[in-house]
Parts: C-alpha cells; structure tokens; sequence
C-alpha cells in the first residue's frame, strides 16, 4: 500500500502530456513507485534546495519534491536532460 500521495504541479501535467509516447511509460511507472519509497536508490538532491530531487530516467529527467510532513511526493518539471535545469 503506497504510503506517499503523488501530485503533480499543472506545468509537469503538461511536460507529461507531451512526451514521446514510447517514453511516457516508462517514466509514469517509475513515478508510481516513488509512492512507496521518494528517495530511491540512484536519486540526487537538487543543489541548492531542501527538499527538491531529481530522477534520471534515460534521457529525461523528473524533478520533484518531497514532503514528509504531509507524505506528500509533488511533481515539478519532467523534462528532458538538456531542459532540465533551466
């Protein structure tokens, strides 16, 4: 039973909506798991930030930020690697 609620900001609903439509599943699954354990083995901190991290998909990259508190994981950006951080 997932412990964690997964929201996702309108701007990561839309960068979602628009992806390669082979890539699309596999980055929504990867999100899905994100609801039993947000910080996974192989996932980074994003410099400068308390509670943001990023998820290397291939390619593409999740941005995303994790709330304990409220067990809360919110999506921000799911872009690819050469937008990601900008």
């Amino acid at each position: 039973m997932p412990e964690y609620s997964i929201v996702f900001a309108r701007s990561a609903r839309r960068e979602l909506e628009g992806l390669p439509r082979l890539v699309k599943p596999r980055i929504l699954d990867r999100i899905e798991q994100l609801s039993g354990k947000p910080c996974p083995i192989g996932v980074r901190k994003v410099v400068g930030s308390e509670s943001l991290w990023r998820l290397r998909i291939g390619n593409y990259r999740v941005i995303y930020g994790v709330y304990d508190g409220q067990k809360l994981v919110d999506m921000i950006h799911i872009r690819h690697r050469r937008d990601a951080y900008r």
